[in-house]
């Protein structure tokens, strides 16, 4: 890793020795004589650390740590004075320095100190780094679309993303809500604590108390040591409760409880506890339909639903399904190295056409799906699903509908289909030769 030092020293003899001394260990050095023009190279340069002096012409290198350290917080800062003062050496360190060095008594020190802070500021970058994919990945620059609804969706979750307020976002299935709620998450005060997701529908009653709020060893079979819930995973960050609306009523209070003071008790267990998260929920069913009928809490739902976002379904959204297709096209292309340049006219009429029940979930495996077997440098419709391609031949336009090679190759599909793909035995029931029967697959692009 390339790193940059300044040095901040009045005398210019001890400024050009330590430069040459820190240059011959592999350090791009700046130098500047005074706190005013050091701050100009901060401005103008990449710089991550800084040697300074305490006493300069204008100002005091006490002083200037805490400014570098509110403005540049994530770079460091080592301190050098001509004499020794402790006051001034806690200062420093209050103020953010790294250490603080006496001139002439700790010079061999600078080298092996400068060591620690490039270690140091190499983990702050990595962690940096780190951050940034995630956000990436998992932010809102993760949704793909711009279509007014969807990007209607995304102003409503970036204003509240920064507040700790609950969030409750609805929708059918497959339409985005737990990338949403992770976007959210990414977006919020608590992005560098825990994400921790879970689906509310996947376990019994019981089961799903246990892993909520966690239990003592001995609480019911199977339980044989004592073990932590998914509260205490997300202490300090986001709890996504997926189809909430699943949840046994009877388990209601319980969260209810939780989500009003912080506290629980594990399942077996008479000890309170306490954690702070920050609630997302989602689901797919009308819960105040499901207050009415009796089976969800109207204080529960009140507690959840103080932010509602309701995420459009992809036939609300129709311009997205070409752009979302193209996205996901070119992923799973670089996933399973395949130069996929496009998607063809008749592929992109038969995705335009299709009412996409599992929303974007389904249109992203269809897409996967369809690389996987595409052979060519362009998704064509025979890489679709086949159900796809019948809808696709029956939407066609009554012209296009009793074109002779149209009927054929819906023919040799269904005969194909209905063979197993053995092309002989298509052939002899069609009554073509083999060699007939090969040029037709190839004409048509058939995969049989």
């Amino acid at each position: 890793m390339s790193v940059n030092i300044l040095i901040i020293d009045d005398e210019e003899k001890l400024r050009s020795l330590l430069k040459r001394i820190i240059s011959l260990e592999g350090y791009n050095v700046t130098d500047a004589p005074t706190l005013g023009a050091g701050m100009k190279v901060l401005d103008t340069l990449p710089v991550d650390i800084i040697l300074c002096d305490v006493k300069l012409p204008d100002g005091n290198g006490v002083d200037f740590t805490k400014l570098v350290k509110d403005k540049y917080p994530g770079k460091e800062v080592i301190l050098l004075t001509a004499f020794g003062n402790i006051p001034d050496g806690v200062q420093a360190i209050k103020n953010g320095a790294f250490d603080y060095l006496v001139k002439g008594d700790d010079n061999d020190k600078i080298i092996p100190l400068l060591s620690r802070v490039v270690d140091k500021v190499s983990l702050q970058k990595k962690v940096t780094r780190l951050e940034g994919q995630l956000t990436k990945k998992y932010g809102f620059g993760s949704i793909s679309g711009n279509s007014p609804a969807i990007l209607s969706a995304i102003a409503l979750a970036r204003k509240v993303a920064p507040a700790a307020a609950p969030v409750l976002l609805t929708g059918e299935t497959g339409t985005g809500k737990e990338v949403f709620a992770q976007a959210i998450h990414y977006a919020g005060a608590q992005s560098n604590a825990p994400f921790v997701a879970f689906n509310c529908s996947a376990l019994s009653k019981d089961l799903i108390e246990s892993e909520l709020f966690g239990h003592k060893a001995g609480a019911f079979t199977g339980a044989a040591k004592d073990a932590k819930g998914l509260v205490d995973e997300a202490n300090g960050g986001t709890l996504f409760l997926d189809e909430i609306g699943e949840m046994p009523l009877d388990l209601q209070p319980k969260l209810l409880r939780f989500l009003e003071n912080g506290t629980y008790y594990r399942v077996g267990d008479a000890t309170q506890r306490t954690a702070t998260i920050r609630l997302v929920a989602a689901t797919n069913r009308d819960l105040r339909k499901e207050i009415e009928d009796g089976r969800f809490r109207s204080d529960l739902f009140y507690r959840i639903a103080v932010f509602t976002i309701p995420l459009p379904s992809l036939k609300e959204r129709k311009e997205d399904i070409l752009p979302l297709a193209e996205h996901y096209l070119q992923a799973f292309a670089a996933k399973t190295n395949k130069q996929l340049e496009s998607i063809s006219g008749d592929a992109a009429r038969v995705l335009m056409g299709y009412t996409w029940p599992g929303n974007v979930r389904e249109l992203r495996n269809v897409i996967e799906r369809a690389v996987i077997l595409e052979d060519s440098n362009i998704l064509t419709v025979n890489s679709l699903p086949y159900e796809l391609q019948q809808i696709a031949l029956s939407s066609e336009s009554v012209q296009t509908a009793f074109h002779l090679a149209t009927i054929e190759k819906l023919h040799i599909q269904k005969v194909l289909k209905y063979t197993g793909g053995n092309k002989a035995e298509a052939a002899r029931l069609m009554d073509i030769g083999l060699a007939t029967l090969y040029r037709k697959i190839e004409e048509y692009h058939l995969r049989p």
